[in-house]
């Protein structure tokens, strides 16, 4: 009918987009091609019968319920043959015209079931004869408003995504079908259309039915295709397929285009239409095949670079899993030593901060460190504060046999034991906050070093595990004794005098003019003798010694100082108990303030990322070496998924390439 429609030039164009699409690539990236919209009776199967040159199915209801993609092949040495592919692999090859329907009923059965349901999954119908023209085209379902019985009720809302789905890509032609006879305005094809192409530079319309409608309205329509109602770029052109009357008798195709030439030519508004290459079939073709190369001429450029850059992505995802364990026994083990060997310079290098993984490990355990620092300082203040207490309260809770003025080194003894060992929580926290991070950071590096590989992941996350649960048994009983040996309550002289002169230097710097003229205002000598006590280090007990250093300064002791006789407090050693004791405590956040960090930071980390180095070479040792380097299934699924990929962009590449 139309092999006359289309240079030789045009169909490698519709051919490549074809061969791209059998092979898969639009599952990459959306391709130029033409779907077919329209509502239902809208004499949109008799179209594509006029295009073809065959029956479609037809019928009341939803006919297409699953998108058809007829791929018409203009070959003059071929009488008629045609090929119907579905359901990813099923083919069938007939030579019959009236075997059509059949099939595609068949299809439609298989993939959307049996009844009146639709389905997404397409169906590709390729007719090639000598009598067909070069053009490929969706045909979508009808669009539906109510539910019929057996339907769903939300049957318009699928039926309007699916359409959706193929006209939203801008590359799609929107080829909408419309009866003359009704109020273009109205008809829902053309309001999707307009939804996603509201500019109509890539919609174009055919009016079906120019037979049925009202005399006197010939004008209106005349309005129509000639673009003054609804402005289409790609404009309108009119058809006259065949009725349901002709289709009962039989009329064939062929005669039916003929009767619609002899419509055009003889009708007394439409005749001049034939002449402006806007009516009939035939006219339509060439439109739609010229439009489709058009399209794909367009977006060639932009699929070839597109197809470039999915490519180079591929292989890169491919690149990450490539290869996997040789076949050979001995490659095989080769290749399992250079995995865990890979694996333990990652963890080791991780151990002594050449790496970061996810985020940065010896960051994140100076924060934990530095909050165990601060909990030092914050329980100093309840140190400080509980010596001054027990220094105020001794007569009255803590004074035993021993005289006024003098103290018991064993009552602040202990409650320098009582309070150290309260920061042994603290410290236990740190730890196991510190095993968490580590933990956590190993898993990563041995689900990314193993990633393909699920019985080594499993081994050595539970080497991990079991490893970080040794150590920490280890590091809990270090501190513990750190703690134990803390409760002595010890320190060099040499160190403990340093830190009570700095301490009581400290003091001497913050005493202030006002405080000097507050001491006099209370009759009390402001001399160099009072100066001195703030270098002065008392012992444990007042001796006679003491009394006699007081005497050798001039100091009186007769009756005209009474308080002397009544009170021992100005010979009281335990009003410099406070400063010592500050001074052995900051002694004491010193020890642990290095100490903990530094047992954590080598048995957590470093010996156990040495450990777990050592059990993972002993892996080399078994004879199994085919189940420890056994894939996931997944990965292998998924090589074989980008291998298909890579063939199909490589394949669609060479097509572009060639053209």
């Amino acid at each position: 009918m139309f092999q006359d429609q289309l240079a030789e030039k045009v169909r490698p164009f519709i051919d490549l987009i074809d061969d791209m699409r059998s092979i898969g690539i639009d599952k990459e990236l959306p391709l130029p091609t033409i779907a077919v919209v329209g509502d239902q009776s809208s004499g949109k199967s008799s179209v594509l019968e006029t295009l073809s040159g065959v029956a479609l199915p037809r019928g009341t209801g939803i006919v297409t319920r699953c998108p058809l993609l007829l791929q018409l092949c203009n070959d003059r040495t071929v009488k008629w043959d045609a090929v119907i592919s579905y359901g990813g692999g099923k083919v069938i090859e007939f030579d019959e015209p009236s075997e059509v329907v059949r099939h595609v009923e068949q299809a439609q059965n298989v993939l959307a079931g049996k009844g009146v349901g639709i389905c997404e999954d397409l169906i590709t119908l390729k007719i090639t004869s000598s009598t067909v023209c070069d053009l490929s085209l969706i045909d979508l379902p009808g669009i539906t408003r109510v539910a019929v019985k057996g339907q769903p009720d939300d049957i318009g809302v699928q039926i309007n995504n699916l359409i959706s789905k193929f006209i939203k890509n801008k590359k799609t032609i929107i080829l909408a079908v419309v009866p003359c006879n009704v109020d273009i305005a109205t008809t829902e094809a053309l309001k999707m259309a307009q939804q996603v192409d509201p500019k109509g530079t890539r919609t174009l319309a055919i009016l079906t039915k120019p037979d049925l409608i009202d005399p006197g309205a010939e004008k209106n329509v005349l309005e129509i295709v000639h673009n003054r109602v609804i402005f289409l770029n790609m404009g309108y052109v009119i058809v006259k397929c065949r009725g349901q009357k002709q289709i009962d008798e039989n009329m064939s195709i062929t005669r039916a285009i003929e009767e619609e030439l002899e419509f055009f030519r003889n009708h007394e508004h439409f005749s001049s239409l034939l002449r402006e290459e806007k009516a009939t079939s035939k006219c339509l073709a060439n439109k739609l095949s010229n439009a489709l190369v058009k399209q794909i001429k367009k977006y060639l450029p932009q699929m070839s670079e597109k197809i470039k850059e999915r490519l180079g992505q591929v292989k890169h995802s491919l690149s990450q899993i490539e290869g996997g364990p040789p076949m050979e026994p001995e490659e095989k083990r080769k290749y399992l030593i250079q995995v865990i060997t890979d694996f333990n310079e990652q963890i080791t290098q991780l151990s002594k901060g050449d790496i970061i993984v996810e985020e940065n490990l010896f960051e994140l355990m100076r924060k934990e460190f530095t909050e165990w620092m601060e909990c030092l300082k914050n329980a100093e203040s309840d140190y400080h504060d509980e010596v001054q207490k027990v220094v105020d309260e001794y007569d009255e809770k803590h004074r035993g046999s021993e005289l006024p003025g003098f103290s018991n080194y064993r009552v602040f003894q202990h409650v320098v034991q009582k309070l150290v060992a309260k920061l042994k929580i603290p410290a236990m926290t740190t730890l196991q906050t510190i095993r968490d991070i580590v933990q956590k950071q190993f898993d990563h590096l041995s689900r990314e070093s193993f990633k393909n590989y699920p019985y080594l992941h499993q081994v050595s996350k539970k080497k991990i595990e079991t490893i970080q649960e040794q150590q920490s048994i280890i590091v809990k009983e270090r501190i513990v004794e750190q703690f134990e040996m803390e409760m002595q309550v010890y320190t060099q002289d040499e160190i403990f005098n340093k830190h009570v002169l700095e301490g009581e230097t400290a003091d001497c710097s913050d005493l202030s003019d006002e405080d000097e003229t507050h001491v006099l205002e209370k009759g009390e000598k402001a001399d160099n003798s009072h100066l001195s006590d703030c270098s002065d280090l008392s012992d444990e007990d007042t001796s006679d010694e003491d009394e006699t250093h007081v005497l050798e300064k001039g100091e009186k002791a007769d009756d005209s100082h009474p308080s002397l006789l009544s009170d021992c407090s100005d010979h009281d050693t335990r009003s410099k108990y406070p400063g010592l004791l500050k001074a052995y405590y900051e002694i004491v956040v010193q020890r642990l303030a290095d100490q903990v960090p530094m047992l954590i930071r080598y048995f957590i980390l470093k010996q156990s990322a040495k450990i777990v180095c050592s059990e993972m070479l002993d892996l080399l040792h078994r004879d199994d070496t085919d189940n420890i380097l056994q894939e996931d299934s997944e990965i292998g699924l998924y090589r074989a998924k980008l291998h298909a990929q890579v063939d199909r962009l490589v394949q669609a590449n060479d097509k572009i390439s060639s053209l």
